[in-house]
């Protein structure tokens, strides 16, 4: 099963290298480096006129494409996981599944390590669930495992418990 964030990336550099294709190509044809017919144009003439005589329109446009691009690479940038604290722990997540098997309806857990003297639990849960049951067994139980089989007795753990509003997802595995 591929997931959401690789499928994204991979539709992201198709499109990346379609647009960068198309603008070698317009460049190279534009300077004159390609073989091209006598009246073949990018732009029609009454559109190089027009920006011809008005040019802050280019660069409102290479400033709108620049923003554009700055927003992409930092998009990117965060979906590949840079900038993020700490670690993903798949021992803590596991512990956290089997600490949580008899809950319904739990769709998502993720235990993360932040420098060793800290973790972060998030656990996903629909609305119909007991939540009151489920932050007991967290504090109780679980937590103090977690903490045991991860890192330091005396770790700082931060729990962020998400309640769905909509119904189940079936389909989202943990």
């Amino acid at each position: 099963m591929m997931r959401q964030y690789a499928g994204n990336r991979i539709g992201l550099s198709v499109v990346g290298v379609v647009l960068l294709g198309g603008g070698a190509y317009t460049f190279l044809r534009g300077t004159g480096r390609l073989p091209q017919a006598k009246e073949a144009r990018v732009l029609d003439i009454d559109v190089a006129d027009y920006l011809a005589a008005h040019p802050w329109i280019s660069w409102a446009g290479a400033l709108a494409l620049v923003l554009a691009a700055m927003v992409t690479v930092r998009w990117l940038l965060m979906a590949l996981g840079w900038g993020r604290l700490g670690h993903r722990s798949g021992t803590g997540t596991a512990l956290l599944c089997v600490g949580l098997k008899d809950m319904e309806g739990i769709s998502r857990t993720k235990v993360r390590v932040v420098g060793g003297d800290r973790m972060r639990i998030a656990v996903t849960c629909p609305a119909t669930a007991d939540v009151g049951a489920l932050v007991g067994k967290l504090d109780k139980e679980i937590v103090g495992r977690i903490r045991r089989d991860v890192g330091a007795e005396g770790m700082g753990a931060l729990v962020r418990l998400h309640v769905r509003r909509g119904p189940a997802n079936p389909r989202r595995g943990s």
